[in-house]
């Protein structure tokens, strides 16, 4: 049984890394296509409410939590690094430095995923109700800017981040299944000595 635990475990901390990374590089490719479709309708980059396109300012209010974002990917980034320098992924015996790296990535992860959830989920509405698509296409036909009218990235969010908490789930999960493995071999070994006695 400690096999197949300790295999999975591995498992799961290598998907924390992955999912870090792609939160990472979710952060990164959020802004590209409103930069290349919106920030061309800015007339004046020093006041953003002098614009071509009604609602293009979208861009300018998301870079805020965009560089918040890429910082938090970062950090969880680290986070998961941290797992596998408290050897939580090979460990046989799980101790205090284990579960300190598998609550802080659990607990951070599901924080990140939720605050993301509730900016990106704002942001979207802002984007198709404020931005004025007709304007936005008439101004990438007139300078040959990209047209983008796709919520893509937006939408993305609900897998990176659900993957987020499902990796935050799995690595609580695993911490419970080896403390359950913990406890019933030591009362194998108190047995044992009772046999012996």
């Amino acid at each position: 049984m400690y096999k197949t635990q300790i295999i999975l475990q591995k498992i799961i901390c290598f998907a924390a890394i992955a999912v870090s990374a792609l939160v990472f590089l979710y952060s990164l490719g959020l802004m590209t296509d409103l930069y290349d479709s919106l920030a061309p309708t800015m007339m004046d980059r020093s006041n953003i409410d002098d614009t071509w396109v009604p609602g293009s300012q979208i861009y300018y209010h998301m870079q805020p939590f965009n560089k918040a974002l890429l910082g938090y990917s970062i950090g969880l980034i680290l986070l998961s690094v941290f797992l596998f320098i408290t050897s939580t992924h090979s460990r046989r015996r799980y101790y205090m430095g284990n579960v300190a790296a598998v609550a802080l990535y659990a607990v951070s992860g599901v924080v990140l995923s939720v605050w993301s959830h509730i900016q990106v989920d704002a942001f979207k509405t802002e984007f198709l109700t404020k931005v004025d698509f007709n304007e936005l296409q008439f101004f990438a036909e007139m300078w040959e800017t990209p047209y983008i009218d796709s919520t893509f990235w937006f939408d993305a969010h609900y897998v990176v981040f659900g993957l987020v908490v499902l990796v935050a789930a799995a690595l609580v999960a695993n911490l419970c299944w080896k403390f359950s493995l913990m406890k019933a071999e030591k009362q194998l070994i108190e047995d044992g000595k009772k046999v012996h006695a």
